[in-house]
């Protein structure tokens, strides 16, 4: 069988018809069925990648001569030679099983010897509201607006670069959520005037993209063919542009994207270490800290459920362990002091 096919360095045999008319390669195929499904480029381009990998760990057969003896050595592999984290073994598992149900359609029966990575029991990384003032305070410019809506709002770092105009309403809040879920979640009160200012600067950039012939942005689920011209529109525009264009990787588009998340969680990281504190704190610990700092204000686990746009309460539990306080105020022994014996007058 001859080997000549597509994805980089490995050749890959192109699917045939019974007409022997040529089919799309297999990498393409999986594209496909991702972006009609509506996967983000990222989990496009992990999911991707890792059937790459499981094709050359298995000297480049093709996935139909593999079951589940060759994926069960290829993820039993992940966590004993290369000892990867269970998200990256579970990220890996969900690529093989959407080619193999998605693309090839050809269902896996249940694989129980793979040697699986256990997730660490791990509180999150809470700042006090003292030290994420202190870092907000390091922060200048749009990076400090966008970092002050990751604590004030509880949004996720990619929520917050990929925010668009229409997303953000000052009578209601803010309008986001992770995949195709949906969630309105809190406007800080002090951030209002400065996010109206800076859309207002957003706006002019905008304007003069359009007038030079762009203004164009990404649009998801196929809108750009639904609604003619809504790429241009200031509804649909980054509220955090990107400070250049740039070509889309699907389309070959020169749009101006969002700003890149890597810059923010750069100048979060800086402004850590200036104020010296000595946590792992990252860009997402200030959603930590936003629901730690919520259950603390006295407001009831469903609340900040919805607010975070956790499908299930059991993940938003965890934040009543950061507290310390599953029920009752608990005191430490140590703190603990008994009353003072009173000493009675000694009789004359």
């Amino acid at each position: 069988m001859s080997r000549c096919f597509g994805f980089g360095s490995i050749a890959y045999v192109p699917l045939t018809t019974a007409a022997g008319a040529s089919s799309p390669k297999l990498l393409d195929r999986v594209r496909w069925h991702l972006r009609v499904k509506h996967y983000s480029i990222r989990t496009e381009q992990a999911y991707v990648d890792w059937i790459r990998r499981v094709i050359l760990f298995q000297h480049k057969r093709h996935p139909n001569e593999m079951a589940e003896k060759e994926i069960t050595e290829f993820l039993t592999h992940l966590a004993v030679e290369k000892r990867v984290a269970a998200s990256t073994q579970n990220q890996a598992f969900s690529a093989i099983l959407f080619l193999y149900q998605q693309v090839l359609e050809r269902k896996l029966d249940f694989i129980d010897n793979v040697q699986r990575v256990t997730r660490s029991a791990k509180l999150p990384v809470v700042l006090t509201p003292a030290e994420a003032r202190s870092v907000l305070a390091q922060l200048k410019g749009d990076y400090r607006l966008m970092a002050e809506l990751l604590y004030g709002s509880g949004q996720r770092l990619m929520e917050c670069v990929r925010l668009r105009v229409k997303d953000i309403d000052f009578g209601y809040g803010v309008r986001d959520g992770k995949g195709l879920r949906d969630r309105i979640t809190i406007l800080p009160e002090r951030l209002r005037h400065p996010l109206r200012l800076h859309l207002e600067r957003v706006q002019e950039v905008h304007q003069h993209d359009l007038r030079n012939g762009g203004g164009r942005v990404y649009l998801p689920f196929a809108l750009e063919r639904k609604y003619r011209n809504a790429d241009r529109s200031w509804a649909w525009q980054y509220v955090f542009p990107a400070s250049k264009v740039s070509t889309d990787p699907r389309s070959g588009e020169t749009r101006r994207h969002h700003v890149s998340e890597k810059n923010l969680q750069k100048a979060v990281k800086t402004a850590i270490q200036r104020t010296r504190v000595h946590k792992p704190a990252s860009c997402h610990t200030f959603r930590h800290s936003f629901a730690t700092h919520l259950l603390q204000n006295g407001y009831d686990i469903r609340t900040v459920q919805e607010l975070l746009g956790h499908k299930d309460v059991s993940t938003t539990m965890i934040y009543t362990h950061v507290l310390n306080k599953p029920g009752l105020a608990i005191r430490s022994p140590l703190d603990y002091q008994p009353p003072a014996r009173r000493r009675h007058p000694c009789p004359n």
